[in-house]
Formats: structure tokens, C-alpha cells, sequence
């Protein structure tokens, strides 16, 4: 079936239901009441179907977590050890070598380009002998089960672009996530929670301030119940779980039954998807009243398995918490869970926040490897943990004393475990100076293309009629990375 084929069946499901409710003797209002009342279809459950003949193989990974690391974290001195720059040390990094890169602007004019070795040495972990930063020490004990690549790269050089041309396939916001994408294709496989969840947090001590936006897992052009729900880390996970005082639970229910009817019989009459979206997300708010208190129950968790995520496991709107709360979203169904963890940015104070930012997040990053791993759930679920890009291989500041390192998209290094990716790999590989990239450079469409295929989706034959065009996630770019695949 191709996409036309797809869109086709869609608009024929959409015009058969609408005419055959509307001219029923009843109606879609009191069918769909009928539904919510104890019916098995998808608007009733919250448990979206996917689209016809998806997925389009066999997937690896019938779940995905994306551990997104924003400000862009330090190959050269967390995963991609460069010799070079720690025998040329605050010598300037030959034009040979850095060419025309496109830089910031708060480098590009620089008249030196001093080289900055890694702040801290590097050691090798596992079987494997991947060798990685010993601020590490917790995704080194992880080493034989992950990927490291170290051969991504981008055209984006500030953050807000970087993270939407990751998430979206644009540097410009307006176009679906990665998540709205899956949710779209695939459906869900929760009846209580959305298929789609995002959690946020940021560095202990607030230094970076790089913000969230909510066009990061946005739908886009995509009907809106596609989008990420976010978590909030604070107060209550989501806002209204519980009744006012006066409502029982009764009552909330013949309410919602009265709301389904009405916006069932809007529907029959305009077909706009967005009353679908309407009627499938009071149903989930309705079940989230009791799935979600049932979610942040941690009584269940032994002692040890809290411990593994860190001290701040049951401190809400951590890393460490949001970790331990996406391991049971990922039991209970939710086929992408996307934490958002803001303070790698790091101009100004390399040498005193990357080591803090590594104590905050690479240990609750491993623990979830691991948790997943012996609950039997690693090799199908896929973790990533990665940035929107790496940072300079010279020091930013004072060309005598630099105290950061700036954007840089042209080499950079992610992680990523389970749900089809070889383990205990390191894939592509950049110079001396970790600069350029020698060997199996991967392009962000890559990337995206390659997720979509660990989840059973061909990128090229998932896309949406918008504005005149057949858009997907990739655009017209991406070729899936064979060589990570297990």
C-alpha cells in the first residue's frame, strides 16, 4: 500500500463513519455514548489505533525513551578522548582543520582557536573497552550494553533549532515530533495513559537557561491528540486529577457521557478530527484521575531499585525521579516517554558544572538501562540518551584562560541501548581534534529514519497531506544507519 493508498483508506474510514452514524436512526451521539458507556472502540478506551498496515515490519523496539540531554554535552570531554588536544594544549587548532565550519556567533570571529583537552581523563569500561570520560563511572558499568556513536552532526548551531530539527525534521517549529509521529503511525498500547509523555527537568544549581518549548513534541499539522502530554514537576502530575469538592466520581462520569454526546453529534455534522480529539482526551483525563496517583506509587519499588536511580529517585522534578517514573510509564504501555534535561550549556563554568551535571544525570541514565534490562524489557524498548549537538574542541573565553566551550554542530556523540542496536559498539569516528568526521558520519534525518525503522516504520512511507504536499519526518533526506543496527 503506498501513500496515497493510505490516505485514501484514511478518508473512506472517516466518511464511512460519519454517514453511516449520521443517518442512523439514533445518531453518532448516542452511539458514541453507547461506546463510553462500555463499548470497545478506540475513542472509549484512550487506546488509539495506529494506521492501516503499520507497522510495515516487524519492529525491534516496541517502545522508546529519549533521555534528551539540552545545551549540547561535550564529546571531546565526555565520549570522543582526543590525545591532539591535550598534547597541543592552548595552541591554536590549525586552519587545515577547522576549514569553514559554521560556528555560533559567539566564536565565529575569533582570531584563536586555543585547543582545550578534556577536563578530566578517560578510562575504558566493560569487555568492550569503550573508552568514555571517568565522570562516567555509571555509564561505564553500562558500557557492553549501549552504542556509542560519535559521528552525528548537524546544521543548527544555536539550541532552540537544534532541538526542533532533531524533533521535528525542521530547525523551524510548526511541524510534529518524533512522538506525535509514533503516536500517529503505531497507536497506543496504554488504555490509561497517552501514548505520548514528557517530562522536564533542569541542573541542580539553575545555571542554564535554555527553555522547553511546548512545539517540542508538539503534533503539528497532526490532529492534536497526537501530542506529547507533559508531566509537571511540580505539584500534581497533572493539573485537576482530582474532582472539586461536591463532584463524585459519578457524576464526573454522566457529565463526560453528556460532553461525548454533544461533541459525538458535532462531529457526524462537521468530521473535524479535532472533536475525535476532544472525545478520546476527556476519556483519558477521566482514566488518568486514577492511573496516574497509582503511577507515582512508589511503595511497590524495593529499596535497591530506588537506590540505583540516586539520592534524588523520590525527589519530584528530578532527573533521577523522572528516570524512575518513565521505566513505569514504559511498563504500563506508553510507547514514548521523552525527558527533557536542561544544563549542559556550559560557556563559562566547564570546569565547574559538566562534572556536577554528570553527577545528576548519567547515574539515573544507567539505572533505567539497567532496570529495564532485568525486567526483561531492554531489548525491546529503546533508550537514547543524546543532545542537540557536541561542543568546540577550542576553549571559549579568554584565549589564555578559556572557561567553556561553545555550540558545535559538525562532530558529536550520543548513546543509545536496547531495542535493536548492537551493544558494546563504538559506530564512526572523528580527527585528531574532534573536528571532522572520518569515518560513517550520521546526519540528523539519519538518525530519525533509523528510530523509525527500529520501530517497524519505513520513514519514507509515513507521511501526512498538508497545505498541497505529503510531508514526513525526514523530508526528503535520511538513510538508516545499518552499521548500529543488531
Amino acid at each position: 500500500m503506498n501513500d496515497s493508498d493510505d490516505l485514501l483508506s484514511e478518508n473512506r474510514t472517516r466518511v464511512t463513519r460519519r454517514q453511516f452514524f449520521s443517518s442512523s436512526a439514533t445518531g453518532l451521539g448516542a452511539a458514541a455514548l453507547a461506546s463510553l458507556l462500555g463499548g470497545q472502540t478506540s475513542l472509549a478506551s484512550g487506546n488509539e489505533k495506529g494506521l492501516p498496515g503499520l507497522p510495515h515490519f516487524a519492529p525491534k523496539a516496541k517502545r522508546v525513551v529519549m533521555l534528551w540531554q539540552g545545551g549540547g554535552p561535550s564529546h571531546v570531554d565526555l565520549f570522543d578522548d582526543k590525545p591532539m588536544l591535550r598534547k597541543m594544549h592552548g595552541q591554536d587548532i590549525p586552519d587545515s582543520i577547522r576549514g569553514t565550519t559554521r560556528l555560533s556567533t559567539m566564536s565565529s570571529g575569533y582570531s584563536k582557536w586555543p585547543c582545550q583537552a578534556a577536563i578530566k581523563p578517560h578510562k575504558t569500561y566493560g569487555n568492550s573497552g569503550i573508552s568514555m570520560s571517568e565522570m562516567l563511572p555509571n555509564v561505564g558499568k553500562i558500557a557492553d550494553d549501549i552504542c556509542l556513536i560519535r559521528s552525528l552532526h548537524t546544521e543548527a548551531v544555536n539550541h532552540a533549532p537544534g532541538v526542533t530539527f532533531f524533533m521535528s525534521g525542521a530547525q523551524v517549529p510548526g511541524r510534529p515530533s518524533l512522538g506525535a509521529w509514533l503516536s500517529y503511525g503505531l497507536g497506543s498500547d496504554s488504555e490509561n495513559l497517552p501514548a505520548f509523555v514528557v517530562m522536564t527537568s533542569s541542573d541542580r544549581a539553575k545555571t542554564c537557561g535554555q527553555l522547553f518549548f511546548d512545539y517540542y513534541w508538539g503534533s503539528g499539522f497532526l490532529p492534536s491528540r497526537f501530542q506529547g502530554v507533559r508531566f509537571r514537576n511540580t505539584g500534581d502530575l497533572v493539573p485537576y486529577l482530582a474532582n472539586p469538592p461536591g463532584v463524585t466520581g459519578e457524576g464526573c462520569r454522566a457529565l463526560l457521557d453528556d460532553l461525548a454526546a454533544m461533541n459525538a453529534a458535532h462531529l457526524a455534522e462537521y468530521g473535524d478530527p479535532e472533536i475525535e480529539t476532544r472525545i478520546s482526551q476527556y476519556e483519558m483525563a477521566f482514566r488518568m484521575q486514577t492511573s496516574v496517583p497509582d503511577l507515582v506509587d512508589f511503595s511497590g519499588e524495593t529499596q535497591s531499585t530506588v537506590e540505583r536511580y540516586g539520592v534524588d529517585a523520590l525527589v519530584k522534578g528530578t532527573f533521577a525521579n523522572n528516570c524512575l517514573v518513565a521505566r513505569r510509564l514504559l511498563e504500563r504501555g506508553v510507547r514514548f516517554v521523552q525527558l527533557m534535561h536542561a544544563g549542559w550549556d556550559q560557556h563559562s563554568n566547564l570546569f565547574t558544572q559538566l562534572e556536577q551535571q554528570c553527577l545528576d544525570t548519567e547515574g539515573p541514565s544507567a539505572a533505567l538501562v539497567q532496570d529495564l534490562k532485568e525486567r526483561g524489557m531492554l531489548e525491546d524498548t529503546l533508550v537514547i540518551w543524546g543532545g542537540e549537538f557536541g561542543r568546540t574542541p577550542f576553549g571559549q573565553g579568554s584565549p589564555t584562560s578559556p572557561k567553556g566551550r561553545d555550540h558545535f554542530g559538525r562532530a558529536f556523540s550520543w548513546w543509545m541501548a536496547g531495542g535493536g542496536v548492537k551493544s558494546g559498539t563504538v559506530y564512526g569516528a572523528t580527527d585528531d581534534f574532534g573536528w571532522n568526521i572520518t569515518e560513517n558520519p550520521i546526519h540528523v534525518h539519519d538518525m530519525q529514519a533509523t528510530i523509525l525503522h527500529l520501530c517497524g516504520i519505513d520513514h519514507t512511507r509515513l507521511t501526512f497531506r498538508y497545505q498541497g504536499r505529503q510531508y514526513r519526518l525526514t523530508d526528503v533526506h535520511g538513510e538508516v544507519v545499518r552499521g548500529i543496527l543488531a
